[in-house]
């Protein structure tokens, strides 16, 4: 499957497989969403120490790998060819797969970016990773990272995104969008358990309109535009069914100006937010 660019829903799995008793229900949820329609999976060699990645490698089992297109991230003190080659394996070996669609550097680190791309591209050529990019990288890092050799082949950058969360929304996602870059936003319902943003009266006011919850309203506001690929994570089917549900919901720009009132459009260049 040749994905031109990232965009629409995907399934996140940070924090998935931390605790076993839910596991069963965790991999019926990815299962879930990938028998409706779903077919990105993002993780990272982080995650709960490889559990979620190997929790990924139970969960496809049976799956066409062609169809599905798997994203991890390495370290950034695994950021050298030789390193991030251990780095890899060690992920293919827990997902069980011989190759990833897209393979991330999670955070910028002390090594140098011309030793990290020489590694990415030496795996590209080998069919070990199909497309390589970056993570909680902001517009100064994107730019400096086109000016290495092979930089501007970075497929795409991965960052924190949510109505409360929309730094990234100034200039960075107008740029990659011009320069071919995909952008991938994490945590749309914020961190912790999805109860971190304010649910104001007007975010009730739209999920009532639409017959859904406010989560779905947030999840579908990250989608609105069409140029972000957001990646929820989903411990449960009935979770997996809201955020496949959310993806019909289509917001007015009346309902869009409510939002923005409560979480108002960034009129200047912040930090770049992480969790």
């Amino acid at each position: 499957m040749d994905f031109e660019k990232l965009t629409g829903l995907g399934i996140g799995t940070w924090g998935l497989d931390e605790n076993h008793k839910k596991k069963k229900d965790e991999i019926a949820a990815i299962r879930y969403g990938l028998d409706h329609g779903l077919n990105i999976i993002d993780t990272a060699e982080m995650y709960g120490d490889g559990k979620s990645e190997k929790l990924i490698g139970e969960a496809i089992k049976g799956y066409d790998r062609n169809k599905l297109f798997l994203i991890s991230k390495f370290y950034p003190y695994h950021a050298t060819p030789e390193l991030e080659r251990q780095s890899l394996a060690a992920s293919l070996k827990r997902m069980d797969t011989d190759y990833l669609d897209l393979y991330l550097l999670h955070w910028r680190g002390s090594h140098r970016l011309s030793d990290t791309i020489r590694g990415l591209e030496a795996l590209q050529k080998e069919g070990l990773i199909r497309h390589w990019g970056v993570s909680n990288f902001d517009t100064s890092d994107m730019k400096e990272l086109f000016t290495v050799p092979g930089g501007k082949e970075c497929f795409a950058n991965e960052d924190l995104y949510n109505i409360k969360e929309r730094g990234t929304e100034f200039n960075l996602q107008d740029w990659q969008e011009k320069h071919g870059v995909s952008f991938i936003g994490y945590s749309p319902f914020n961190s912790g358990k999805g109860d971190t943003i304010r649910i104001t009266q007007n975010l009730k006011i739209v999920a009532r309109d639409h017959h859904v919850t406010p989560h779905q309203i947030m999840l579908a506001w990250t989608m609105r535009n069409g140029n972000v690929l957001t990646i929820p994570k989903s411990s449960s089917i009935k979770h997996m069914k809201e955020n496949i549900a959310a993806q019909d919901i289509k917001l007015t720009d009346d309902e869009l100006r409510l939002i923005n009132s409560d979480f108002p459009i960034p009129t200047e260049k912040t930090p770049l937010a992480v969790i």
